[in-house]
């Protein structure tokens, strides 16, 4: 589509088609990012990655959103130039001066000074807006499914495309039915890097957000109770049975991170203590394969069992408390000799002990 437009555009002498051929050749680089990062973000984690390779794709969607921030104010700042150069420039003196100016390598390229764009360039520039709309919306459905921020920010790339499509189609149109059409490239370029830019923005505070590890949406924890529920208690309309003593536990708490498309969930259960740890373990199981079956994207699944007795337990209770060490530094303290020398000690006796009790 880049090289018919570019040509396209030469043909039927376009700039505006010239410059969205090359503003679509760009956009390659974006298509390869998200390829490259979705394929890396799904692989299984490793003793290096334990919690996978999803935040890749959040790097992926960072650089995508960077893309459409310095497209859109390279796209504005052109735009700017061109009006500045109608306004306050004689543009019939400066018109090729104009087209190689300090703009120009920004983004697009709206000068005419070559003369009046042939009408049938109009038909290419209205074919890529159908098919850039077209791609934005597949993408961006796909994208919403997964819960995807690297595909998100694709799709709104395509429809910057279909939008810039848009501008050259009313410049095209513009050089024929108006004397004096040179204002409507840049006016509609200056809209253009305005939704760029807001889009750009919006995504790259999503990717920010993401590797930061800010929890999940309310939606998706609402899902994973619903299921752990499910696995718990069954449910009678369907004729799913409940894990044993799953009645006797409750949810006290959903929390979790999105690590590209995928969810990595905590999920805290209260629980009698008279329960064994085999009988832990079977709630435990049962729940996490009850949520990972039935919400979409959750990869890792960890249940925390607390007492019914104490409510002062929550997942943040695993983090160290600021006041159990008064040492700033993080390093650990050196043992004393004796310390070593009892520890071994200790550990030798204990080892003496345990191999009578086996015996």
């Amino acid at each position: 589509m880049a090289i018919g437009k570019g040509i396209g555009g030469y043909v039927f002498n376009s700039q505006a088609l010239i410059a969205d051929g090359f503003h679509a050749l760009t956009d390659l680089v974006s298509d390869f990012m998200t390829l490259a990062t979705i394929s890396w973000s799904l692989k299984p984690p490793t003793d290096r990655f334990p919690f996978g390779y999803g935040k890749i794709e959040s790097l992926g969607a960072l650089g995508v959103s960077g893309l459409l921030l310095v497209g859109g104010l390279g796209m504005g700042l052109n735009s700017l130039d061109t009006l500045y150069a109608q306004v306050l420039v004689d543009a019939s003196e400066h018109s090729h001066e104009h087209a190689h100016g300090l703009m120009s390598f920004l983004g697009h390229n709206h000068s005419h000074g070559e003369g009046v764009p042939d009408l049938n360039a109009a038909w290419l520039a209205a074919g890529s807006i159908v098919v850039k709309e077209w791609l934005y919306r597949a993408t961006m459905k796909i994208a919403r499914e997964r819960k995807s921020s690297v595909l998100a920010s694709n799709a709104v790339h395509h429809r910057i495309d279909s939008l810039t499509s848009v501008v050259a189609l009313l410049t095209i149109g513009g050089a024929h039915l108006i004397s004096d059409a040179s204002w409507l490239d840049p006016v509609g370029g200056l809209i253009i890097s305005a939704m760029v830019i807001r889009a750009g923005m919006g995504n790259t505070m999503a990717s920010l957000l993401e590797l930061a590890d800010v929890t999940v949406d309310a939606d998706i924890k609402e899902k994973v109770r619903h299921s752990a529920t499910t696995a718990l208690q069954g449910n009678v309309k369907k004729g799913l049975v409940g894990v044993p003593y799953g009645s006797d536990v409750g949810i006290r708490d959903v929390a979790g991170i999105k690590s590209g498309q995928n969810y990595l969930i905590d999920i805290e259960l209260a629980a009698p203590a008279g329960l064994t740890l085999q009988q832990l373990h079977a709630i435990e199981d049962a729940v996490r394969v009850r949520v990972g079956n039935t919400v979409r994207g959750v990869r890792r699944v960890r249940v925390k069992f607390v007492p019914f007795s104490d409510d002062t337990i929550n997942l943040r209770s695993d983090f160290i408390a600021p006041d159990v060490s008064p040492r700033s530094s993080p390093e650990p303290e050196e043992e004393d000799e004796q310390v070593k020398a009892n520890g071994r000690r200790n550990g030798h006796v204990g080892a003496l002990d345990g191999h009578k009790k086996l015996r």
